[in-house]
């Protein structure tokens, strides 16, 4: 309505010029100087009336999940977040964070009413492609091809997000599980850093002589005990085992799996574990009584030194990591890994504000101060020049040295399988399941889903 009234002007104006007796230059110059005095003060409105609109965006508010416990990492989401809402005024992010074993309780509640968090994490893998082929997750493929985000930003992990050439998430952290040990502990007891598993049986036998109780672990929660089993069939069946098995040529019930049970049962009979392992928690009892000394070696991921030095800063300085050991006459390599890492994938209702977020604390930047607070090995290019805790160089380095690096089972296959899988594991453990039992089992459940 401005524009028409200005522009109405201009015929004024130039009709007073006319009758008044301007000559016609006269009034064209006159008409001229006014039509451009009114182009700008329109262009000014258009502007105006511009940033009107963008002040009056729309609220947009999207929830985000994630799984960090450790205060001053959990902080640092809250503080991109206030950046990345500084830039959006607009957006509001909602931020919840949750236990590990809470978070994936609470994430299958919502996920079977069908309604998933906006932004949340993911190990990726079969769980994640459950979701995807469900629908409850949103495809960001488009995203990450705009600015060349995938190619120009990841250097490890967007596999684990992708489903049938589709995104749906991407990675902030990958690493290998290793056993991290009290080196204190171990020059106190005279042990050797075992290289085989005949060796670790060995260091088990001598810390206990030593009055020392040789391993945590947090069974109650079951995966990091198939962290054991998963490892021995990766040194014994290898790579080449694993795939026959998996594209069903071959069997999880054959030799080599059952000799994986059988090796994790030979530890089991020494007793290497503290009080109470079967029902012991990884993060509340297993992550304390080894940073606290009270056992010499932990079988860990990469995130395991952040909590250990979030329960006693002073185990650092005693803290050491070596490589699972390799199993005599296996088929797999002695670096072959088992792994994987966390990321964040988008649910099915996010909107873009989300999308835009998760590539916001995808930057270098955001990269580098997680490394800073140890809560991710680098996925991100140039990430790579904030390593600098000596255990971290030494995960790192393993990593680089996997010829066969093979994901999580619980994460790998779909979830039902992969509780089987857990649970199974867990059988040996307590003594209540032969070798031969938990392969099978394993086996029975990957073959209802896949055959």
């Amino acid at each position: 309505m401005k524009k028409i009234l200005i522009y109405s002007l201009i015929t004024v104006f130039t009709f007073s010029m006319l009758l008044i007796g301007t000559s016609c230059d006269k009034a064209g110059e006159a008409e001229e100087e006014v039509t451009e005095a009114v182009t700008e003060a329109v262009v000014e409105e258009v502007e105006e009336e511009e940033e009107e609109e963008e002040e009056e965006e729309e609220p947009v508010k999207f929830t985000f999940w994630h799984i960090q416990t450790v205060a001053e990492q959990a902080l640092l989401w809250h503080d991109l977040a206030d950046e990345f809402m500084a830039e959006k005024p607009y957006v509001n992010v909602d931020i919840t964070g949750y236990e590990n074993e809470n978070f994936k309780a609470k994430l299958t509640t919502v996920m079977q009413g069908g309604e998933p968090p906006d932004m949340f994490q993911s190990w990726g893998g079969g769980t994640m492609i459950e979701y995807a082929e469900a629908g409850l997750l949103r495809d960001i493929t488009s995203f990450m091809e705009e600015d060349n985000w995938a190619s120009d930003t990841f250097t490890t992990g967007l596999s684990a997000f992708k489903y049938q050439d589709n995104y749906y998430g991407v990675p902030r952290d990958m690493g290998i599980v290793g056993f991290w040990y009290n080196t204190d502990l171990f020059n106190q007891a005279g042990a050797d850093i075992p290289t085989t598993w005949a060796e670790l049986l060995a260091t088990c036998q001598t810390l206990k002589d030593a009055g020392i109780t040789p391993i945590a672990i947090g069974e109650g929660d079951k995966w990091p005990g198939a962290f054991y089993w998963e490892y021995l069939a990766t040194r014994i069946a290898g790579e080449e085992g694993f795939n026959a098995a998996y594209s069903r040529t071959g069997s999880f019930a054959d030799e080599s799996f059952v000799e994986a049970g059988e090796a994790l049962a030979d530890l089991v009979a020494i007793n290497p574990f503290q009080s109470g392992f079967l029902s012991a928690l990884w993060e509340a009892d297993a992550s304390v009584a080894f940073a606290n000394g009270d056992a010499a070696m932990i079988l860990q991921g990469q995130w395991g030194a952040g909590q250990f030095e979030s329960v006693n800063a002073d185990i650092m300085d005693k803290l050491g990591w070596f490589p699972f050991p390799e199993v005599e006459g296996g088929a797999g390599g002695p670096y072959d890994a088992i792994g994987g890492g966390n990321g964040f994938v988008i649910g099915k209702d996010a909107p873009d504000e989300a999308v835009e977020f998760l590539k916001y604390i995808s930057s270098v930047d955001s990269q580098i101060k997680q490394v800073e607070l140890g809560m991710a090995m680098p996925v991100v290019k140039g990430a790579e020049v904030a390593i600098e805790k000596e255990t971290d160089k030494l995960i790192a380095e393993g990593l680089s040295k996997a010829e066969y690096y093979q994901l999580y089972y619980d994460q790998f296959f779909p979830g039902a399988v992969g509780s089987v899988i857990n649970d199974s594991i867990q059988g040996i453990f307590a003594g209540t399941l032969t070798p031969e039992q938990c392969a099978q089992a394993i086996e029975d459940a990957v073959a209802q889903e896949m055959d």
